[in-house]
């Protein structure tokens, strides 16, 4: 049976700020500009999964079950927090868009069955976007 893809749409919200501790206040103002105050956005998640449906089931992955890693894995990390002070992910780094989505593939890869997660969407907001899809190199 050939692969089909499926994907699930889910919606968080988070505020943040664009910053990094490595360098001086005035040197993040100067890079991140008005991104540097806290601000927030309502963001829109796709997450693509591509696979052979079971024999059995017809699925490639029950529903109910994707959406409790979802559930667990991403809603219960970002939505309704702060970035910046509330995720161990952004303590270096700045939560922007890219980096968010690279967070968010590695917390899916971790605990979806391998070769699975085929790609992932992230709408900041209606004009900004950024995709990560699997390529067949990326660990």
């Amino acid at each position: 049976m050939p692969d089909v893809r499926l994907t699930r749409v889910v919606h968080f919200s988070s505020s943040l700020r664009y910053w990094n501790p490595e360098l001086p206040e005035a040197q993040n103002r100067r890079l991140f500009g008005s991104r540097a105050e806290t601000h927030g956005h309502n963001y829109r998640l796709e997450v693509t999964l591509q696979g052979e449906p079971d024999p059995i089931t017809g699925m490639v992955i029950d529903l109910k079950d994707l959406q409790e890693i979802l559930d667990r894995e991403i809603m219960s990390r970002f939505d309704h927090r702060d970035l910046n002070a509330d995720t161990p992910f952004f303590e270096k780094e700045a939560p922007t868009p890219e980096n968010l989505v690279l967070v968010i593939r590695r917390q899916l890869a971790a605990v979806l069955p391998a070769g699975l997660l085929a790609a992932i969407r992230l709408d900041e907001d209606s004009e900004t976007f950024v995709e990560w899809i699997e390529d067949g190199s990326a660990s």
